[in-house]
């Protein structure tokens, strides 16, 4: 049995004219274009290149000095960024955290995640929205609200997101870290308060329930970094109250080192026997000095400067070959997401990205490429159909361009045994 099996198909095409008369004989190109398996990363990157800055009123509540009309950057910056993004990733995080998205009442930055999330999807990206309800980064507005009106205000904010991004974003981390909700202390929020009221099982009831409603036909996330069993007596209770779970979050931030095949591997073990989807939702492993490791809280590492070295950048990519390996062989999981295309503005000031500041990629750029393109891809193949108009294809699940000279289809390819008929519209 070849590596990685059950992420293979072993499909028959039957190839087929527009009337629906088999081509036998017919000689086509079968070639990958996608892959099934989730391999993503964020996009935080690429929203002000794609979409210019933030309004005037967002910039002045968010900080940001540089408001101004709307002036994308240079096409060779934004070209750069995407030209390493789509030779790696089929899927995106886009960053939906409320006190950056809404911080002054009733004004959004909604224009500018819409248009970045459909310049990725425009070029074949899965879009997940992050997050829906997070006690981290909620709006100081809610302060001044009492815990009726908060309760208001938290499902809006979900129904007016997911109807208003349905069709361009259907992915969500629907609640964030719902184990701390409740004990979190770091930061006066009002959704910790209402935690306090509601219970970690309503919190999450009510985030995935108002999702469901405003969006029937989206797939929404349970995401957490507390990978304790706290965390499985949530799942297992949400579950049994019946609340609508689509795939189990596990974020593996991992600035303090890697955790080792074992470590990785029983994590994975342990959440699926719940029999929902994992998503490795936040993976990071830095190209420094690793964060010392008495440091509980990773917020609580502060350092002028964290800078990659030649050593961290090897130790990266060995690390990063045996974690993807990990999560790739375990048939549970379903997409990694890695936190951080390049160093610049990287989550803690970590030297946590593929890319170096100035955009050259790293080791872990090359060794991950190697992988997911060469590894895990299935090269272009050339076949004549046989007397039944079928044409075999063995290779790594995902979309598949099928090509004569005359006529070319895609076609989704699972894993497993499948059959289909692909319509070849100009062949006659």
């Amino acid at each position: 049995m070849p590596e990685f099996a059950h992420r293979r198909t072993d499909a028959r095409l039957r190839l087929v004219d527009r009337d629906g008369t088999p081509l036998a004989g017919a000689t086509v190109t079968v070639a990958q274009t996608r892959h099934a398996f989730g391999f993503g990363n964020i996009g935080f990157d690429f929203i002000d290149p794609v979409a210019g800055p933030p309004p005037h009123e967002i910039a002045e509540a968010t900080d940001r000095g540089d408001a101004e009309p709307e002036d994308p950057a240079a096409p060779a910056e934004l070209d750069v960024l995407a030209e390493a993004y789509l030779s790696l990733f089929n899927a995106v995080t886009l960053p939906f955290y409320w006190r950056l998205f809404e911080p002054v009442r009733g004004v959004t930055d909604a224009e500018r995640l819409r248009r970045t999330a459909r310049w990725f999807r425009d070029r074949g990206v899965t879009v997940k929205g992050h997050p829906l309800v997070w006690h981290t980064l909620a709006p100081t507005w809610l302060l001044d609200l009492d815990d009726r009106a908060v309760e208001d205000a938290v499902r809006e904010r979900i129904r007016t997101v997911v109807a208003g991004f349905a069709g361009t974003v259907d992915l969500w981390d629907a609640i964030n870290e719902a184990v701390i909700l409740p004990a979190f202390t770091a930061e006066d929020n009002a959704l910790t308060r209402l935690a306090q009221r509601h219970g970690r099982l309503g919190m999450v009831r009510m985030a995935f329930e108002e999702a469901r409603a405003a969006g029937p036909d989206a797939r929404l996330v349970l995401n957490d970094f507390d990978l304790s069993p706290a965390y499985e007596r949530i799942i297992d209770e949400s579950l049994d109250a019946g609340v609508p779970i689509d795939a189990i979050g596990l974020q593996t931030h991992m600035h303090q080192g890697f955790r080792g095949e074992d470590e990785i591997g029983e994590v994975l073990d342990r959440f699926a026997r719940f029999g929902l989807p994992l998503q490795l939702t936040e993976t990071t492993l830095v190209s420094g000095d690793l964060m010392p490791p008495h440091i509980v809280d990773l917020n609580d590492h502060v350092v002028q400067e964290w800078p990659s070295t030649p050593e961290g950048e090897e130790r990266q990519a060995d690390e990063i070959v045996r974690h993807y390996r990990t999560a790739f062989a375990h048939p549970a999981v379903e997409s990694v997401t890695y936190w951080g295309l390049t160093d610049a503005g990287a989550w803690l000031g970590a030297p946590a990205g593929l890319l170096r500041v100035d955009g050259s990629g790293k080791p872990a750029f090359d060794a991950l490429r190697d992988l997911i393109r060469r590894q895990w891809w299935t090269p272009p193949a050339s076949a004549a159909a046989d007397a039944d108009a079928v044409v075999a294809v063995r290779g790594f699940a995902g979309t598949y361009r099928v090509r004569t000279d005359a006529a070319e289809a895609d076609v989704e390819l699972p894993a497993g045994p499948f059959a289909v008929d692909v319509v070849l519209a100009g062949e006659r």
